[in-house]
């Protein structure tokens, strides 16, 4: 499946224009939440103004739904109407065929405990977390969280354990970056006051 979709995305590349984001997800022919996670990770990477507030949204959507046992949703309106420009949609669209062809080449099933149906809960509270790092306003903050769902959910849909945990270690990584973040934000604040006569 990943193969054909590496070929979907590379002829759709060579005259893509401004794209939506339901443009994409109709070139997949699937509305499973699995690859629509994974447009939404994507696009949460992208320098492309509100996109991370609106894609966190929506993937704290999906991540109610997945709790709630659905493996799918509705794509939310304000987020299929989310348009990317010429640039970024070829940048999308080759980025895809990337991971598809990667994902074809590299991932099988493995470490099934991991991806078992009982773990369930743990990725669709592991997907809100995520979620909630794309909607704090850091500089290049997407990008850790949004290449751990990605890879969540190619573990997801190849049942590949060990994909799974680099989805955890990555995310991980990206918690770490919020948290420095944060502290050096406080210290600034600290050091401003001290240094500002209020």
């Amino acid at each position: 499946m990943s193969a054909r979709l590496a070929d979907v995305m590379r002829s759709a590349a060579a005259d893509a224009q401004r794209l939506r984001v339901a443009d994409l997800l109709h070139l997949h022919g699937d509305g499973s939440g699995a690859i629509l996670l994974i447009l939404m990770a994507l696009i949460s990477t992208l320098p492309v103004a509100g996109a991370g507030t609106v894609v966190s949204l929506g993937i704290l959507a999906l991540a109610w739904a997945w709790l709630r046992g659905r493996d799918s949703m509705e794509l939310p309106q304000a987020l299929g109407n989310l348009t990317l420009n010429e640039r970024w949609s070829q940048r999308s669209l080759h980025t895809l065929a990337w991971i598809y062809e990667r994902a074809d080449a590299w991932l099988r099933p493995r470490w099934r405990a991991i991806c078992h149906d009982r773990t369930r809960v743990w990725w669709g509270v592991w997907m809100a977390l995520m979620a909630a790092l794309i909607f704090l306003p850091l500089p290049l903050g997407n990008v850790l969280p949004g290449t751990s769902l990605i890879l969540m959910s190619l573990g997801w849909m190849f049942r590949d354990g060990l994909v799974l945990l680099l989805s955890t270690a990555t995310g991980a990584a990206g918690v770490g970056y919020a948290l420095s973040m944060g502290h050096l934000a406080i210290e600034a604040w600290r050091h401003l006051g001290a240094w500002w006569p209020w």
